[in-house]
Order: C-alpha cells, then structure tokens, then sequence
C-alpha cells in the first residue's frame, strides 16, 4: 500500500485543487485530504465537528420529512451524518467546486457512494452564499419552497475565509435573509474551527432565537489537551 497517493487534479479557476490519500505509518488508516493551492479544504483526520454539525442541529428541527440543506460538501461527512437521520426526507448539499462533486458521483472519496447514491440526497454546484441572499433561494425553480435546517461548513471561522467574497455574509442582512429560506421555527446551524465570535453571535441573536454556540472536543497529537470546533445553533423567530 502506497503511503501516498495523489487521487485526481483539477487546474480550476480559484486555482490547483487536488484530492490525495495518505497513510501516517504501514499500518495506519487512510488520511484523506483535498488541497485547493497550498491549503486544506478538508481533512479526514478530524471530523468531529462536521459531523456534530449535522447531530446537533437536526434534533432540533420539528417534523418528519425534514427537507435540508447544507453549504459546503467538502468529504461528505456532514452529508453522511444527516443522511444518517431517518427523518431526514430530502437533503440538499450546495457546494461551489464541480470537481468535488464529480469525485462524490465516481466514488473516488470514502463517502462517496453513501453520499451520492442516497435517492434523498440532491447535490447541487453553486454559491451557497449567493444562493443563500437570492429572492429564489437554493431552488430557482422552486422560489416558495422552504428548509426544516440550513447548515454551513464552507469557511474556516466567521473571521477566516476560503475566499474574501464571503466576508460580508456574516453579517445580520445576510442572515436575515438567510432566515427567509427557513421555515417556521427552523434551524440555522453553522461550523466553525476559530474562537467564539462575539460580533456574529449578536448578529444570530438579531435573526434567531434560543442562540448557543457548543464547543466539540476531540484529541489531536499536535498538542497536549484536545482541540475544539464550535457549532452556532439558532431557530427561526
């Protein structure tokens, strides 16, 4: 077994994107990992807090047949944790680069088939963020149609971006009208790996309410007491 292994390149226009696989010893479990330019958009190695994205905002929601949506598709693994939910009856994944959804169709990422093959599951190219703000929302063809939960794991924090267009998204105008898409009482959900963001906190607490921001925990060998992503959970007014 190779302990390296570069799956597929793509040249796009926000630049090199590349999927790769590695191994940290002989014996240990494949990394898997997709670089655009010099940094990560996704690692395998720690995924609590993508999946506690998904399972901690979709007990939330009301209902059956929740109909969800979720920025960002990355490794799939918050995909796969809501998909895993069976109330859960249509889920939408809006992510911006075509390769990546490519790589979830060909089965070439670990997820890939439990993802892409679910009948539940609509994977969708496009900006999530100018999607969000549109008057039609995620579905140009559907303008009425309304989520039970919208979950974001796109940027890195509120304060650290993937690309400079989104800075102004973590704003109260934006959220408001993100809050639009939702339906009555639904659940807005987002990832973030930074500290807790005061400014953004007041901007959910604007748009939402019972606003929380819960920390995820999880060990790492890079330093001695375990690293954190947090989740900011709100429900729609």
């Amino acid at each position: 077994m190779l302990l390296f292994e570069e799956i597929a390149f793509r040249q796009t226009p926000i630049g090199e994107l590349s999927l790769r696989r590695r191994r940290l010893s002989a014996q240990g479990e494949d990394i898997w990992e997709i670089k655009l330019n010099d940094g990560y958009l996704m690692s395998s190695r720690f995924v609590e807090g993508e999946i506690a994205l998904a399972d901690l905002a979709l007990p939330l929601a009301h209902g059956e047949k929740l109909d969800v949506v979720i920025g960002g598709l990355g490794l799939g693994y918050t995909a796969e944790a809501a998909l895993r939910d069976p109330r859960v009856g249509a889920l939408a994944v809006v992510e911006l680069i075509p390769e990546v959804i490519e790589w979830h169709r060909e089965h070439l990422l670990p997820l890939g088939e439990a993802v892409s093959g679910d009948p539940r599951c609509e994977l969708v190219q496009g900006d999530f963020f100018a999607l969000a703000r549109s008057p039609s929302g995620f579905f140009p063809d559907q303008p009425q149609r309304l989520h039970d939960a919208i979950l974001i794991d796109i940027d890195h924090s509120t304060t650290h971006f993937i690309d400079p267009a989104t800075v102004d998204f973590y704003s109260t105008e934006a959220l408001e009208a993100l809050s639009r898409r939702l339906a009555p009482a639904g659940i807005f959900a987002l990832w973030s790996t930074d500290a807790e963001d005061p400014v953004f906190v007041e901007a959910m607490r604007e748009c939402f309410t019972e606003v929380r921001v819960e920390r995820v925990e999880f060990e790492t060998p890079y330093r001695d007491k375990p690293a954190f992503n947090l989740i900011y959970l709100g429900r729609k007014r």
